[in-house]
């Protein structure tokens, strides 16, 4: 193997996984670890899910690709299925979450534009993460992300995050808002959960001056914390909604959905996609959907996410180092008082994959379908490396 044939954009650790079954890879020296981090939140169903399997290599056998210059059978089954979850009206399909919040932004412009809006604006926060692309990073909160590929796209202002009146004082002072665009809970910027009634009043603001408001549930959604939808918690319907990430455990996919006026915007012309909705991506993905609402995996979420939250909180409430645990389901983030670059490696040395988040919050996406002994263990291994930080010198 030649790593120096890779592009260095990732500080990878040096181990490579060569199989795996559910909560749990295999490196190349046979080597087992807990993975509570499932692919960066994609892997909801864990690995090597023989349904998933199954689905692939029939698919695969069957047809791959015909491109969107015709129907595809599987693409708009999968269409009706999500747009029924989320009582939302239609989808567009794509490779990434990135691609599906690109169609989000593009959606709204070309609405604004409609109106005459010469110069549409979208609100943004401050610690968001929406993708790599120009317009993504751009409308990301976060300046390593954006640092080196000035100048920027136009059109976005920022607000602090679960900050109400800074987007009422936006809203007041700048014409040309036509949108805004949120994660109901912040993953890369560190498992950030906003006041219940935010999403709520954010689309009471976006219903009195005409904005579409759009969901990132790329990290939140298919069931990762405790609804198929983290919004659907708050009870409320977006105009636009991207997912991907569990979409399709790991094979490619993004999805933008959109309902009322959001939803016919687009036209033959105004945007697509060469793989976007692929008969092989959409069939896996039909399966997945299907067996997150069969074993009711997002209550599971929600009932574990819990049990390893009141676990960390009663070994790790005393450890003046931790600073929050915090989270919804199996999406949760342990905040320390100082960055933890070294605890990926660490935990690797104990047989458990985690990520660290905004520089000082430890990541936890562990699948679905987790058991509750796999949980205690996550815990306890975890629990063990920050209790030994606790007691390093500051």
């Amino acid at each position: 193997m030649n790593a120096n044939a890779i592009m260095n954009t990732y500080a990878r650790l040096d181990v490579s996984f060569v199989s795996g079954e559910g909560a749990w890879l295999v490196d190349t020296d046979g080597n087992r670890y807990l993975d509570a981090i499932a692919g960066i939140g994609v892997c909801v169903l864990g690995h090597a899910h023989p349904e998933v399997a199954d689905t692939i290599a029939s698919q695969a056998a069957t047809l791959l690709h015909t491109s969107n210059l015709y129907r595809i059978p599987h693409q708009e089954q999968l269409a009706a299925e999500l747009v029924r979850l989320a009582g939302m009206d239609k989808a567009f399909f794509a490779n990434s979450g990135a691609e599906a919040n690109e169609a989000a932004i593009k959606i709204s412009r070309l609405y604004a534009n409609k109106k005459g809006i010469a110069n549409p604006t979208i609100i943004v926060t401050d610690g968001s993460f929406h993708g790599r692309t120009l317009a993504t990073l751009t409308a990301s909160g976060s300046r390593k992300v954006q640092a080196g590929f000035e100048p920027l796209v136009n059109g976005f202002v920022r607000a602090p995050f679960n900050d109400i009146e800074a987007i009422t004082k936006i809203a007041d002072n700048n014409a040309n808002i036509v949108a805004i665009l949120v994660e109901p809970i912040q993953g890369e910027g560190g498992i950030r959960v906003p006041d219940s009634d935010y999403l709520t009043r954010l689309r009471s603001i976006c219903d009195a001056h005409d904005w579409f408001l759009i969901l990132d549930e790329v990290q939140t959604g298919n069931g990762r914390t405790g609804h198929y939808f983290a919004c659907q918690e708050s009870g409320i319907v977006p105009d636009l909604l991207t997912m991907a990430k569990g979409l399709a455990n790991g094979f490619p996919i993004g999805v933008c959905l959109a309902q009322g006026r959001a939803a016919d915007v687009f036209q033959p012309g105004n945007h697509g996609s060469t793989f976007g909705g692929n008969p092989l991506a959409c069939a896996v993905g039909l399966t997945v959907v299907r067996i997150i609402q069969e074993q009711d995996l997002a209550k599971r979420a929600a009932i574990v996410g819990d049990r390893m939250q009141t676990a960390f909180a009663a070994r790790l409430g005393g450890c003046q180092r931790v600073k929050a645990i915090r989270g919804k389901g199996l999406m949760m983030g342990i905040e320390l008082d100082e960055p933890c670059p070294q605890l990926p490696q660490q935990a690797l040395e104990k047989g458990l994959l985690i990520n660290v988040a905004s520089e000082r919050v430890i990541r936890l996406l562990p699948p679905l379908i987790i058991s509750d002994e796999e949980a205690d263990q996550i815990v306890d291994i975890l629990g063990e490396l920050i209790e030994t930080i606790q007691e390093l010198p500051r």
